[in-house]
C-alpha cells in the first residue's frame, strides 16, 4: 500500500434532495428524519457512509485492497476469518495462537486495514466473535462524519398513491386497486461536516493519498449510482475541503467550518432549488497554514 497521508483535513459536504426521502426514520414509519424541536431535517453519518461504501464497491469491484467490510449479505465473521486464515491459523485454534504470538492481534488488524477500504477509512468494531473467538479488535478510522442537517426547517409531506398490485387473492376478488403512502421532502439543502486525521492514518490504518482521492471521488458521486423513486432527486452540490500543512493541523476545526456560510438569497421564502442559496467561503479568515479547495 502507499504511504499514509501527511496532512490533516476538514471538509463540508452540501447535498440536496428534491421530492424524495433522503434518510427515513424507522422509529417514525420511515418518515424523513427531523429534529422535533427545530424542524430541521437530519441525515445520519451511517446513511452517508453507506453511500460511500456502495460507490467504492461499484467502481472497484472487490479489487485487492479496496474490498468493503460492511456490506449486504456478507456476515462480518466471514471476513474476520480471512485474517486468521492468511496467517494459517484455524478458527478453533485462535485462542491458543494468540497466547503463542503476542503480535498476532496487530498482524490481524493490519491485514484487515490493508484489504478493506472502509476499515482503512472509517475504522470498524471487529469484536463480534462468538464460539470461534474471531476477534480482530477495534480500529479507530481517520475519516469521521457528523450528522447532516438541513439549512432550513423542512416540512415532510405524506403522499397518497394508488397501486394496481393487489396483495392477496382474497383482496383481488373485492377490489382492483390499493392505496399506499410515501413520504417526501419537496426540497432541502443539507450540510454535513467531516474530518480526516493524518495522525490516525499514520499510526493505525495506513489511509493513503490514493485512498483520499478515492474518498473525495466517492463523496462527490455518492448519489449518482444510488437513485431510487423513494429518494427522489439527490445530488452533492459542493465539497469544500480545508487542508492543513501539517499532520496535527494549524487551527481548530470549528474555525474553518465557521468560514463556510450558506444563506437564502434575498426575497426567497421557500427554497425549491440549489440556486435559491448562496454559498460562500471567507478565505481571508483562514488561519495560516490552511488552504481551501471547492469541488463540485
Amino acid at each position: 500500500m502507499s504511504d499514509p497521508i501527511k496532512n490533516r483535513y476538514e471538509f463540508v459536504i452540501l447535498f440536496d434532495v428534491e421530492n424524495g426521502n433522503p434518510n427515513g426514520d424507522p422509529d417514525a414509519g420511515n418518515m424523513p428524519r427531523v429534529d422535533p424541536e427545530t424542524g430541521y431535517g437530519l441525515a445520519t453519518d451511517v446513511c452517508l457512509k453507506r453511500k460511500v461504501r456502495n460507490y467504492v464497491e461499484t467502481v472497484k469491484e472487490d479489487e485487492t485492497g479496496y474490498r468493503i467490510y460492511i456490506k449486504d449479505g456478507v456476515p462480518l465473521n466471514r471476513s474476520d476469518a480471512e485474517a486468521f486464515a492468511h496467517w494459517n491459523i484455524d478458527e478453533k485454534a485462535v485462542k491458543d495462537a494468540k497466547k503463542k504470538d503476542a503480535d498476532l492481534d496487530g498482524k490481524v488488524r493490519d491485514f484487515m486495514c490493508q484489504n478493506f477500504f472502509d476499515i482503512r477509512t472509517f475504522g470498524a468494531v471487529m469484536t463480534t466473535f462468538m464460539k470461534n473467538n474471531l476477534n480482530c479488535g477495534q480500529i479507530r478510522g481517520p475519516v469521521q462524519l457528523g450528522f447532516a442537517r438541513s439549512i432550513d426547517p423542512i416540512v415532510p409531506q405524506e403522499i397518497t398513491i394508488t397501486r394496481v398490485a393487489i396483495t392477496t387473492e382474497a383482496d383481488a376478488e373485492k377490489k382492483g386497486t390499493e392505496m399506499g403512502r410515501k413520504y417526501i421532502v419537496p426540497y432541502a439543502l443539507y450540510r454535513c461536516e467531516g474530518y480526516v486525521s493524518a495522525n490516525l492514518a499514520r499510526k493505525v490504518t495506513g489511509f493513503s493519498e490514493k485512498d483520499l482521492e478515492l474518498l473525495w471521488q466517492a463523496i462527490l458521486n455518492m448519489f449518482e449510482h444510488d437513485h431510487s423513486a423513494a429518494r427522489g432527486k439527490m445530488a452533492v452540490r459542493q465539497l469544500i475541503i480545508f487542508k492543513h500543512d501539517s499532520e496535527l493541523g494549524c487551527a481548530p476545526a470549528w474555525k474553518l467550518f465557521d468560514t463556510v456560510t450558506v444563506a437564502r438569497k434575498e426575497g426567497v421564502i421557500s427554497p425549491r432549488c440549489y440556486q435559491d442559496y448562496t454559498v460562500s467561503v471567507d478565505e481571508a479568515a483562514l488561519p495560516a497554514g490552511v488552504t481551501c479547495t471547492r469541488m463540485g
